[in-house]
């Protein structure tokens, strides 16, 4: 790959990589989220899925126990750092770029989660979306 991916269009590559992160929650979570919205943005993938709690982890953490909300996040957070050679084999077959980081957070308030992917070069789009704000 050259020191900078070229790529058709930001928006097809971000519907393409919330696609995939859609599959990949359901085959190996085990449950997809109601709504997911990735921002492509120089060398960062921004990934917003919301709803992901399953059932049995929303009624834990309605229990209100001190430790809950924290052993649902840590659950998540591991079963993340475990398949993280998927996750950025996915980004990676998408992008064409190799994955420098993942980073995550869960709201057990909301529901919602963020995904943040660095990668290892930035970008580019063809000029129809050169000027376009993420």
């Amino acid at each position: 790959m050259p020191a900078t991916a070229v790529l058709k269009s930001r928006s097809s590559l971000e519907i393409e990589i919330s696609r995939a992160i859609i599959r990949f929650e359901k085959e190996y979570m085990g449950r997809g989220p109601l709504e997911t919205k990735t921002y492509v943005i120089d060398d960062l993938v921004v990934i917003r899925l919301k709803d992901v709690l399953t059932l049995a982890e929303r009624k834990l953490i309605e229990t209100q126990r001190d430790r809950s909300a924290y052993l649902v996040k840590q659950s998540r957070n591991e079963l993340l750092a475990a398949a993280r050679p998927m996750l950025e084999a996915v980004v990676r077959d998408i992008t064409g770029v190799d994955v420098q980081s993942v980073h995550t957070d869960l709201s057990t308030r909301t529901g919602e989660r963020i995904i943040v992917v660095t990668l290892k070069e930035r970008l580019r789009f063809g000029d129809c979306d050169e000027g376009r704000v993420a």
